[in-house]
């Protein structure tokens, strides 16, 4: 069948169910004949129709109203975050700022009114105690591609008859409501508590942002965690944490990663930066209050980086905003992986958490440095350096743990571990094209060792993202976790468990070994790197290559006009809510 998704940007979402429907299904061939457009207006969804002429359109992630001549002459399935009877823009952001407990996904057909249609499908979950985007691309990513896979197989069969909204029981809190303004998420320091805070810092925690002023300026505060120590007067900053800061609340103190300036009508959108490089002109003298490596069990601070034993076990975690791995990140990530292997353990596990594993290179950090080249080559070469000491461990079995998505220098560290284990609703994008870049972090090392040199040039030239089941067929992946967001962290420690029992991990390590020293004999690591280096290089260097206008649009959400053939849909690929 023909299927078009259509979608305001490329995002996780998309792309999942992008990758999800054109995958070869297991005995038939191939599944569908799937094409996917970027359409920010009604009239660019009109024109990718005329186009592409589908048996079925699909929108997993579309803000612009279907034109009415569309949706009349043929089916449009719409994919809304929210249960049967919500509707309205801002489903997600109202379910995570009231504290829905429970919340939906539904498959509805486009019609006049908005999120009025038929339902074609629809599947409830359970809300976890996370920041919208998190739960985006965690649970109303799975219960989203569960409704649109029976809603496509319930169109395909020509029989199905899809059900009017008012024959579904409605959730509490289903309703039509308006869209979620900034006066609406606006914080009341002098009287929120910090769990009021935190509802409304995590239902923005990626887009809008909840905008808000600080030391003589306006900002936009971006994502919030709690803290269950430090205290001062509501409002008042109490402490810096590797690039956070501590704001005191009415009853507690929250932390907050990242601000984004306010910039105001016609002038260029600011990036979005880690909260003390944001401010690092007027920030006043703070106590950086370093966190404990292993914190006490219900502990609840700001911690981007965790180490854990069980047994034979080592659980070394991270959890970047973004999943965006600046200098900074990549150096204290290094040091905290040095420490662990100095532990006695057996398997270390690298990742594990139920979001991002890794992007790669900072992008919004480079595009705000005085020197965004420089800056480039010193990230690139701190996730380098990660990279080779994770691919040089010798006396310890590595395993590296994707809970969520992962990306470009993000794919490469975790391939420079011995096993990949990934989630089973992970989508991972192994490639630097659309940003215009080579690539680093020794992928043309590990790449095709893993998937063979054939299968690595198409993954890297044809820059298509992959479901986790797909990278697991081509050798990708080692293992792949049928389980939620939430549970996966549970499912690696048991099975890295039973890893570390196993006799043959001392066989493996042996023969690990013996081909570390063969190959630094005989094509050494360092030959790679330099190579990767030195095209990388020339990129940063040359103030016309694609790359920078490629960041730069990516950063600021704008498109990007280059001479480079790199489509305009890249620039989504990491953008959710």
């Amino acid at each position: 069948m023909r299927i078009l998704l259509v979608a305001s940007a490329y995002n996780s979402l998309t792309q999942r169910v992008h990758a999800e429907l054109a995958e070869p299904a297991e005995l038939s061939g191939c599944r569908h004949t799937v094409a996917v457009e970027v359409t920010p207006h009604g009239e660019d969804v009109r024109r990718a129709v005329r186009r592409h002429d589908p048996e079925l359109v699909v929108a997993p992630m579309l803000k612009a109203v279907v034109p009415p001549d569309v949706w009349a002459a043929r089916t449009c399935l719409i994919v809304h975050p929210g249960p049967v009877g919500d509707r309205g823009p801002s489903s997600l952001d109202w379910a995570v700022q009231e504290g829905a407990g429970e919340w939906g996904v539904t498959v509805l057909e486009a019609v006049a009114e908005m999120d009025a249609g038929p339902v074609w499908a629809t599947t409830n979950f359970a809300v976890p105690d996370v920041a919208k985007s998190d739960l985006y691309r965690g649970e109303v990513s799975d219960a989203a591609l569960e409704a649109v896979l029976l809603a496509v197989d319930r169109f395909a069969s020509g029989t199905y008859v899809p059900r009017s909204q008012d024959d579904f029981t409605r959730l509490p809190g289903a309703r039509t409501r308006p869209p979620l303004r900034q006066k609406d998420r606006g914080i009341s320091w002098d009287t929120d508590s910090t769990e009021t805070v935190l509802r409304k810092l995590r239902a923005a925690d990626s887009q809008p942002g909840v905008r808000d002023e600080l030391l003589g300026r306006e900002w936009f505060l971006h994502g919030g965690h709690a803290e269950d120590r430090l205290r001062g007067r509501p409002g008042e900053l109490l402490a810096t944490r590797t690039g956070a800061i501590c704001r005191a609340t009415a009853d507690g103190a929250v932390w907050i990663p990242e601000l984004r300036a306010r910039t105001g009508p016609g002038r260029p959108r600011a990036c979005k930066l880690p909260a003390t490089l944001a401010l690092a002109d007027r920030l006043p003298a703070l106590p950086e209050v370093p966190a404990a490596p292993q914190p006490p069990p219900g502990a609840r601070t700001w911690q981007d980086i965790r180490y854990r034993e069980e047994g034979q076990v080592g659980f070394l975690t991270f959890s970047f905003p973004g999943g965006a791995m600046g200098t900074d990140h990549c150096r204290r990530l290094l040091d905290a992986y040095r420490a662990a292997c100095s532990r006695p353990t057996g398997v270390l596990v690298l990742g594990g958490g139920r979001d991002f594993f890794s992007n790669g290179i900072h992008l919004n950090v480079i595009e705000a440095a005085s020197d965004p080249a420089a800056e480039s080559w010193a990230n690139i070469n701190a996730m380098d350096d990660l990279v080779e000491a994770v691919l040089t461990t010798t006396d310890r079995f590595v395993v590296s743990a994707i809970g969520g998505n992962a990306a470009a220098g993000g794919v490469m560290l975790a391939l420079a571990a011995d096993e990949v284990w990934c989630r089973s609703g992970s989508v991972l994008n192994p490639h630097y094209r659309l940003m215009g870049l080579y690539g680093s972090e020794y992928w043309t090392y590990t790449l095709p060792r893993r998937v063979g040199a054939a299968t690595a040039e198409r993954l890297t030239a044809g820059a298509a993202p992959l479901t986790a089941s797909a990278a697991l067929g081509m050798g990708l992946v080692d293992r792949v976790l049928h389980c939620g967001p939430e549970d996966f962290t549970d499912d690696v420690t048991r099975t890295a468990a039973h890893l570390a029992a196993l006799p043959s991990v001392q066989t493996r390590l042996a023969a690990k070994k013996a081909e570390a020293e063969h190959r630094e004999a005989t094509s050494p690591l360092a030959r790679y790197r330099e190579q990767e280096l030195a095209r990388m290089r020339s990129i940063f260097d040359d103030p016309a290559a694609p790359y920078h206008a490629l960041r730069g649009a990516f950063v600021r959400k704008e498109s990007a006009a280059t001479d480079g053939g790199i489509p305009d849909a890249a620039l989504a690929g990491r953008a959710d809510c």
